[in-house]
């Protein structure tokens, strides 16, 4: 049963609301000598400053600047299905009005090709916002990523031509340009940082619905969402796909941040959204607008998180840093005194916190200009210089960092085991591919500290403590070793499928 709140009943609980905490309220039927007093009338006092009973005022004054975008292009799945409906949405009797419509995009827009027919042509739907006269707009990468035609609309009926005028995948940025000579409303970005507790009005084109206005607030604040070292403003206003690249606006009617990602293990809204901070957009679009590209300072090398655990094995007071876990080839800190095992602890004298800190603060430096680093290394800090190259895009970094094949088993020896650690282990030389160097784990017990540190057989452990392995003999030393020296943990560096990684197991005793 759905229960209505009428915006008169909503002003009647407001105002006991607002009574029963000792607030001033000024009633909507209060007639205003002039706007001032009409504006007092629509909103209520609040510890911070006035909110406003509606958000009706705001948004008229926004929502001309947000278009809604059409995108169409060739191939399988090239463009990111912004306007897509899920699958699990529910069927709707033949007598709702809103039949039909939900039906156009269970089906998609897909054309009428079947599977032995050319590529079909492939579409899909996003928001934007504009934010110059001449007809710059901001939205997502993924909307417009693969498009061959970009289309943009202010009331849903006329579409205009839109070019690309560039595009930032590491922030899932990209700036469009309409093909237009007229001039258009425009929003400019909040020159404060949202709070947590903020209302918010997001604004854009959820499965097609241009023009769709949501209320909430800043829910929190550097969310990391696993997507880059950039974090994101949570906000509980309902965004659904469609929405991506729309604004989200702050009660002055500026822009606080752009929808990019949701929560959802439904496809739809449970009121848990993301939003790359205005902050950030503005940086990026600067740079969009007067070179097409965002140019960063890259280091090269993969890291991790220096834990409390891994600043105890390594002799570490403070847990603090990023771990070198792996030299990318021909990369900028190949061949330099970088080595793996490195803890960054500063850049150019900014105290590094952890791996998304490093990732940030090497990236907002220009390349070609020298980082000079201080690592923990052999229980002693010192000095390294780095020349910074360019970060390089994600096709030609994937192909960098591309790992050999996993290597298959021979007849294995027998193994050794290092029950402290629920390990069995054998020579890597037992692989049929590779270079021999290494330990392989030949099996991890359920239950155990490997185990629980996600080690899994098939793994090969090149370092104990800092010093290569190539025998199970090796690493039962570099266990006694850390022992002798009061670590509560042994350090392993670690290759597995997918990457290299630093594991700290704990010591018995």
């Amino acid at each position: 049963m759905a229960i209505f709140l009428g915006v008169g009943a909503r002003r009647h609980v407001l105002a006991l609301a607002a009574a029963a905490v000792g607030l001033s309220f000024s009633p909507a039927m209060m007639p205003a000598a002039n706007a001032a007093d009409a504006a007092a009338a629509a909103t209520i006092d609040m510890p911070g400053g006035r909110a406003p009973l509606s958000f009706a005022d705001i948004v008229d004054r926004v929502k001309g600047s947000v278009v809604s975008i059409y995108i169409t292009g060739k191939g399988e799945g090239d463009i990111a299905a912004a306007g897509d409906v899920p699958e699990n949405f529910p069927d709707l009797p033949d007598n709702n009005p809103l039949n039909q419509f939900f039906k156009k995009f269970k089906k998609g827009e897909k054309g009428d090709k079947g599977n032995d027919g050319p590529a079909p042509e492939l579409r899909a739907q996003g928001s934007g916002f504009v934010i110059s006269e001449d007809g710059y707009v901001v939205t997502n990468n993924h909307v417009v990523e693969g498009a061959n035609k970009i289309e943009i609309s202010f009331d849903e009926v006329t579409r205009t031509d839109a070019t690309l005028i560039g595009t930032d995948p590491r922030t899932d940025l990209a700036l469009i340009k309409i093909k237009s000579d007229k001039k258009f409303p425009v929003v400019k970005f909040a020159e404060k940082p949202a709070r947590v507790g903020d209302w918010v009005i997001a604004i854009g084109n959820p499965f097609g619905l241009g023009g769709t206005v949501t209320a909430g607030i800043v829910s929190a604040r550097n969310r990391d969402i696993g997507s880059g070292p950039y974090d994101f403003l949570q906000i509980d206003a309902s965004v659904n796909k469609g929405n991506s690249g729309g604004p989200t606006f702050n009660l002055e009617g500026d822009v606080i941040g752009v929808n990019s990602a949701i929560f959802s293990p439904s496809g739809g809204s449970v009121g848990i959204a993301f939003d790359i901070p205005g902050e950030l957009v503005k940086q990026v679009v600067t740079d969009l607008k007067s070179k097409g590209s965002v140019s960063r300072g890259w280091l090269g090398v993969h890291i991790q998180n220096v834990s409390d655990e891994i600043a105890s094995s390594i002799g570490l007071k403070e847990a603090h840093g990023a771990l070198i876990t792996k030299i990318t080839e021909k990369g900028p800190a190949d061949g330099t005194e970088l080595k793996v095992g490195d803890a960054v602890l500063t850049v150019n004298g900014r105290r590094i916190d952890n791996s998304r800190t490093l990732a940030r603060v090497v990236a907002d430096l220009v390349p070609d200009a020298d980082a000079k680093l201080t690592v923990f290394r052999d229980g002693k800090e010192r000095e390294v210089t780095i020349k910074l190259g360019q970060f390089p895009d994600d096709r030609k970094l994937a192909k960098m960092d591309e790992s050999t094949p996993k290597e298959t088993k021979k007849a294995v020896p027998e193994t050794k085991d290092l029950s402290e650690l629920g390990l069995s282990l054998a020579p890597a030389s037992v692989l049929s591919k590779g270079d021999g160097k290494g330990v392989l784990i030949t099996k991890v017990a359920t239950g155990s500290e490997a185990a629980s540190k996600g080690l899994h057989e098939g793994d090969i452990i090149l370092e104990v403590g800092g010093a290569s392995v190539t025998s199970p003999s090796d690493v039962l030393a570099g266990v006694d070793e850390a022992r002798k020296q009061g670590r509560k943990a042994v350090l392993m560096h670690v290759q597995s499928e997918k990457r290299d990684v630093f594991i700290p197991l704990k010591l018995a005793g």
